[in-house]
């Protein structure tokens, strides 16, 4: 497979790991430009890029390229101008969507069925396809999708700020821009701004860069309602934090609505300034877990009815009772089904349905070590691994060591000394002392058990 085929289709399968706007503003302009002795050198356009391609998708876009060949040993980002060739044709696409002014609905084919999809309102970045009439609701999602309602009918007043918490593939997004999409459709005189917490970084660096800083905190300083997606990544810089912090007081004082979203409850985002998490936890803070059998399978439903596709009961129950990650996963082997069948040109059953989604059920529980759990939890509080192993007593050490040496007893099952020498040398009892803290702190605090849910999924995701 040649370079311009094999990135053509490596975007396609990135892309499904990903929300469409993280897709768009991270992966535009890219290209491998060559493939010796087994790396893959990829083309980006600026260093911002690099380092979030780096940082947070090296392991997604290296599992797709060694999914399509097997040359490919290592990827080396190169900062550089990319040919457009290499573009995908559904990524050009995509990007159209986002950016250009609307225009009559678009479609593209999938089992013979023509699916619509929605452009991407370029004025509030809202995709109008995310509704509360398409979102399922379900016992894992319900308080988070009351307090939205409640949002939308007392804009600023109720819940100030809203902050939705939850794993990858849960709805988030969906939820939240479904607010956005329902406050224009009752007043569309308001001003809606959604926008991912990565893209408010790229403009606040833009905008420093063009000394056009005065622009940028009137653009998010005049709306009515401000919905930031993905908030964890807010920590990564201080002007970030700090250009944050200024705007949600602007709007806080004025009465205007901030809706936000992230992986995690505020107070386990180690990096986030303690006058931004006080802000956080003095409004609504609402979680949306892992759905159930039923709710997968009325999910499936929702999907198949949306793509105006059939398939059996019978393969969709099988579908909702092996796929229990999340909604993203659920779709996606739903996806895969539905390609099957259009393949195939017969009516799926049952077997059939399972082989098309055997690479997700098939795949091996991944292993986890002690090493492991140490690398993940330092790096989901953002600690240096030899701080966190040290014998320091200070504050933002202890907690996340404590949940470590939690998760090491409950996940791995070894004893008290071995964890205790795993970290440092400590003695058994203070292993015992930080399991039993953690233990009954679970018993009572919820937002603990949030908080450790989103270490593991760090922690399996390694």
């Amino acid at each position: 497979m040649e370079k311009t085929e094999l990135w053509q289709t490596a975007l396609t399968k990135i892309e499904l790991n990903l929300s469409r706007p993280n897709f768009l503003t991270w992966f535009q302009g890219t290209a491998i430009t060559s493939m010796e002795n087994g790396v893959a050198v990829i083309s980006v356009p600026n260093v911002f890029v690099k380092e979030w391609l780096q940082n947070k998708y090296h392991k997604i876009i290296l599992h797709a390229l060694r999914e399509l060949s097997g040359e490919v040993k290592e990827i080396n980002y190169n900062i550089g101008k990319a040919d457009s060739s290499q573009t995908s044709t559904l990524f050009k696409e995509n990007f159209k969507k986002k950016y250009r002014t609307p225009s009559p609905t678009d479609s593209f084919e999938l089992g013979d069925q023509s699916i619509k999809e929605f452009s991407v309102n370029p004025d509030t970045n809202l995709n109008p396809r995310y509704t509360f009439g398409s979102f399922v609701v379900g016992s894992f999602n319900e308080l988070a999708h009351a307090a939205a309602q409640s949002v939308v009918n007392n804009l600023g007043i109720t819940y100030n700020p809203l902050f939705i918490y939850g794993g990858v593939g849960l709805g988030k997004t969906h939820l939240i821009q479904a607010i956005g999409n329902k406050v224009i459709e009752s007043n569309p005189n308001l001003k809606v701004r959604y926008l991912p917490s990565e893209r408010f970084m790229i403009e606040i660096v833009d905008a420093l860069k063009n000394q056009e800083m005065n622009t940028l905190k009137e653009k998010y300083r005049s709306v009515d309602l401000l919905i930031m997606d993905d908030i964890q990544f807010i920590g990564r810089t201080e002007k970030m934090q700090e250009e944050f912090f200024h705007t949600f007081n602007n709007l806080y004082e004025k009465n205007r609505q901030v809706v936000i979203s992230s992986d995690r409850p505020p107070q386990a985002i180690s990096t986030l300034e303690e006058r931004l998490r006080s802000r956080f936890e003095g409004g609504m803070i609402a979680d949306i877990g892992q759905p159930d059998y039923e709710t997968r399978l009325t999910i499936l439903k929702a999907k198949l009815e949306y793509k105006k596709a059939s398939i059996s009961e019978e393969i969709l129950r099988f579908i909702a009772e092996n796929v229990k990650t999340n909604v993203r996963e659920l779709e996606g082997a739903l996806n895969r089904v539905l390609i099957s069948a259009r393949l195939s040109r017969t009516p799926l059953d049952t077997e059939q349905a399972k082989k098309a989604v055997a690479n997700h059920l098939a795949a091996p529980k991944k292993f986890i070590s002690a090493k492991k759990i140490i690398k993940a939890v330092s790096e989901f509080y953002d600690i240096e691994e030899r701080d966190f192993l040290a014998h320091s007593r200070k504050r933002d050490l202890v907690r996340p060591r404590q949940i470590a040496m939690y998760i090491m007893r409950d996940e791995l099952k070894i004893s008290y000394p071995s964890i205790g020498e795993k970290f440092g040398g400590r003695d058994h009892t203070t292993v015992i002392h930080s399991c039993g803290k953690i233990a009954e702190e679970l018993k009572v605090n919820s937002e603990l058990e949030e908080e450790l849910r989103a270490v593991k999924e760090k922690i399996f995701s390694l």
